[in-house]
């Protein structure tokens, strides 16, 4: 079961990372909002909010503060290993490409099957075991 949620998670997680960051940043504005006194009133008679709801504005802001940290972080990683991978991938040279090899395993582990895929390719072209 962990293993297939692994797979699910690294095959999704640029949308997964989106969501998180989608609902952090709605959760920390509503927090945020719940927390201000002046913006009850304004939220209990426009959107219908009840007080008890707004009662949990402090935890509502620091959910959404956990969820939009994760977010930006999972998004950033997964930037930084796609742009790290496609950058040295792209050489020709047997050397330039043994140098990087392990640190290019690593960032294929933590990125969708395509780019494992397009790692095992390069190994082929190469002839690297």
């Amino acid at each position: 079961m962990a293993n297939m949620l692994g797979r699910i998670w690294k095959e999704y997680i640029v949308g997964i990372s989106i969501v998180l960051l989608i609902i952090g940043l709605v959760f920390l504005v509503f927090g945020l909002l719940g927390s201000i006194e002046q913006s009850k009133d304004f939220l209990m008679s426009s959107l219908g909010i009840t007080e008890d709801l707004l009662a949990w504005g402090l935890y509502i802001l620091i959910i959404g503060f956990i969820l939009t940290l994760a977010g930006i972080y999972y998004l950033y990683e997964f930037m930084k290993n796609k742009r790290f991978m496609l950058e040295e991938i792209e050489t020709n040279k047997r050397s330039e490409f043994m140098k990087k090899h392990a640190e290019l395993k690593n960032a294929a582990r933590h990125l969708p099957s395509k780019y494992q895929e397009m790692l095992t390719e390069k190994e082929k072209e190469l002839r690297i075991k």
